[in-house]
Order: C-alpha cells, then structure tokens, then sequence
C-alpha cells in the first residue's frame, strides 16, 4: 500500500505504508480511520511540524547515544543504509509549511 498526500500548494507526496503510517501517527494521526484516510487542515499544522522535529530530535539523540556507547566500549557502529526519520519527514515537513503559509489543506486517501 501506499500513501499519497495531495495539496493544491505541492506536488503529492508518496509514501510507502509504513513510512506514511510512521508520520501519521508522529503528527496523532493514529485511529484506524485517519490512517486510512483523512485531512490536515492549516490550523493543526504548526503543530504537526512541531511533533515531527522532536521526534527527529529524539531519533537523532538515541543515535548519537548508541554512537558514545560503542565509542566508549572501543566499538564503531556499522556504517547504516537505513533511511533516517529526518529523510523520510523533511519533505512532508515542508509540505506542511507551505500549505500552512497558503491556507491550503493536505488530504490521503481519497
């Protein structure tokens, strides 16, 4: 499955099932109905963008303690080719700025 966020400030925004359902439930979004489909109107985005930079703040801070911890230990972590969650969120992020600045609302699922 996939999710396609659709605004009439941006082009959509296309995500896979777990990686929108991540950033949904980040911003509480998280029902069974608004993961299936739903609506950010312009008024609930500052604080969307809000939830979704302190959780890349808190995914960034556990990284950089695992990093110290091996450190410490003599270790070095393996090089990642996982997606960070600042990737995958920083394009939904300044899609809801710019449909903020715009007044314009964000839709999936429909």
């Amino acid at each position: 499955m996939l999710y396609k966020f659709k605004s009439k400030v941006t082009a959509d925004l296309i995500m896979l099932e777990p990686n929108g359902r991540q950033i949904l439930t980040l911003i509480g979004k998280n029902d069974a109905e608004s993961l299936r489909q739903g609506i950010l109107q312009p008024s609930d985005m500052p604080a969307a963008v809000a939830a979704l930079e302190q959780a890349i703040a808190q995914d960034e801070a556990a990284l950089q303690q695992r990093l110290a911890q091996a450190q410490a230990e003599g270790q070095v972590l393996p090089r990642s080719d996982v997606v960070s969650l600042r990737q995958r969120a920083v394009p939904f992020i300044d899609m809801l700025k710019r449909c903020h600045a715009a007044e314009k609302d964000i839709v999936w699922g429909v």
